[in-house]
């Protein structure tokens, strides 16, 4: 086959395009993951002071299998938010530790909010979508390869 052959560009043959790290969507999506794990964190650790403070803002959940109590729900989503944001702040700074500790952060936070559907189910199914944007904007990312200088 030549690379002038119609069945290599219909889909019909042939293996699928590899993605591209540097493309536009990828290096923008991971500093707009950093900017959605920043500002995530922030707010999930405000709605782990909510529920640390036995205000009204969640209502009682009857039987649940996966039921913990709202102090319970407090500190995780404090812990989460904290971490989420510090790691938020250093992937705009760039740090190359941060996009394995935001993946992890994003998958951890992503569990965690499905066990948080029956509290607040809009607001969960929201952040499991943000967090299915973030682990795959940092996994599609591969920073530029430093250059070798030979001595």
């Amino acid at each position: 086959m030549t690379s002038a052959d119609p069945r290599l560009y219909d889909g019909s043959a042939g293996p699928p395009p590899a993605p591209d790290p540097d493309s536009a969507w990828v290096t923008g999506g991971v500093l707009f993951a950093g900017v959605l794990m920043l500002c995530q964190g922030v707010v999930a650790a405000l709605q782990g002071i909510a529920a640390l403070g036995d205000s009204d803002v969640y209502g009682t959940v009857g039987d649940y299998l996966y039921r913990f109590s709202l102090t319970s729900w407090g500190w995780i989503h404090l812990v989460l938010g904290v971490c989420a944001a510090i790691t938020g702040a250093a992937l705009l700074k760039g740090a190359g530790w941060a996009r394995v500790a935001g993946i992890l952060f994003a998958s951890l936070a992503l569990f965690a909010q499905f066990l948080f559907l029956p509290y607040a189910p809009v607001w969960s199914v929201l952040m499991i979508g943000v967090d299915i944007f973030v682990i795959w904007a940092l996994s599609a990312y591969r920073p530029p390869a430093a250059e070798v200088v030979p001595r």
